[in-house]
């Protein structure tokens, strides 16, 4: 298959796609491989017998292929890097086949945490340890086609985006049926989180990954599902506080497995720091909305999320949430230009642009 050499090279000419911008004339790397949450979910769970879905109308109303299960109007954060790195946009795991997995696959899962446990209220979801496994099963696909050696290779200058733990709070440890919270305070949970993170991250590592890009957890107190919960409708401090230990923790396991997994690479996403600049920069950013969803109901637009044909907001480009949960698209697409091409006050120690031309030495 004269595609293959794509996946070795990086270099395949690529045309224009909709969205945030064109694409680059060449593929900066072979193929971005993607694990997460909701935020970055493009229809792993559309089969599953699961609550948290997004395959239907008004999801996807700026979308070129309406509603795919990605839970925004349009472009998620990861549509836009592909595009940013000549990439196509890439396929769910659940539908990817043949050479389609060439260019890169996304396997986040809406309700996902790094535990396994976490979710389980929505029933169906993707783990992360799961979708660990399903790339390993892509890598067995790769390999079917190409040598063992030519697939390392290639994957060591691919890009690996995960964005984990955003439910391991909202939906497990913030979740009254779930014990968690009478079990560890906010440090021991950040501790226990990051410490199965670690584990995680080096078995992507043991399977080939080099380049990551890890994405930390927002200001999740300022979501318009928990300023619902506000008799002010004020941001949670509580809430920002509890997850700050998770994003400190990540930092420092980042560098630790730098220290001790050769010629690996770690960067991170101050996502925290995005939310902040956009809050607080919001109308030169074009927005005049930051406390409520386009797509929802009952105060902030926030308790109940988006539902089948509801009407949202006309003026999506001045909202920065799209539902009770997630981001419109113009938020994604900014972020995903920080993380691209942003100083390190978004994204740290490099870029992303930096990560994708790193050369990394063979051992």
């Amino acid at each position: 298959m004269v595609a293959m050499v794509s996946f070795g090279s990086g270099q395949e000419e690529a045309g224009g796609v909709g969205g945030g911008g064109g694409r680059p004339a060449r593929e900066m790397v072979p193929a971005m491989f993607v694990f997460g949450d909701s935020l970055i979910d493009n229809g792993n769970n559309n089969d599953l017998p699961s609550f948290a879905k997004a395959n239907y109308f008004p999801y996807g109303i700026d979308f070129s292929d309406g509603p795919t299960g990605r839970f925004s109007n349009g472009y998620t954060m990861v549509d836009q890097i592909a595009e940013l790195l000549g990439l196509p946009l890439l396929p769910a795991y659940s539908e990817a086949s043949g050479e389609q997995i060439l260019h890169g696959v996304n396997y986040a899962s809406a309700a996902a945490g790094i535990l396994d446990i976490t979710g389980r209220n929505f029933v169906g979801r993707i783990p992360f340890d799961q979708q660990i496994r399903n790339f390993q099963s892509t890598l067995d696909q790769l390999t079917n086609n190409l040598s063992a050696d030519e697939v390392s290779r290639a994957i060591r200058r691919c890009i690996f985006f995960v964005g984990m733990g955003s439910n391991d709070y909202l939906n497990n440890y913030l979740m009254p049926n779930y014990p968690t919270r009478s079990q560890y305070n906010g440090e021991q949970f950040a501790t226990l989180l990051v410490q199965r993170y670690a584990l995680q991250l080096t078995r992507l590592y043991n399977l080939g990954a080099r380049k990551f890009v890890i994405s930390g957890i927002g200001q999740m107190g300022c979501i318009p599902s928990i300023l619902a919960q506000s008799p002010t409708g004020a941001c949670s401090q509580e809430v920002n506080l509890l997850v700050q230990p998770f994003n400190a923790n990540v930092k420092t396991m980042m560098n630790n497995l730098s220290a001790n997994l050769p010629a690996s690479t770690f960067t991170y996403v101050d996502v925290a720091h995005m939310f902040s600049d956009i809050a607080a920069n919001a109308r030169s950013y074009g927005f005049s909305v930051v406390n409520r969803g386009c797509c929802g109901i009952g105060r902030n637009r926030g308790q109940i999320t988006c539902l089948p044909f509801q009407t949202p907001c006309t003026n999506r480009d001045e909202y920065i949430f799209w539902d009770a949960f997630h981001p419109t698209e113009k938020v994604n697409i900014i972020m995903a230009r920080k993380a691209f091409s942003g100083d390190q006050s978004f994204i740290s120690p490099m870029n992303i642009e930096q990560l994708a031309n790193l050369a990394i030495e063979i051992n």
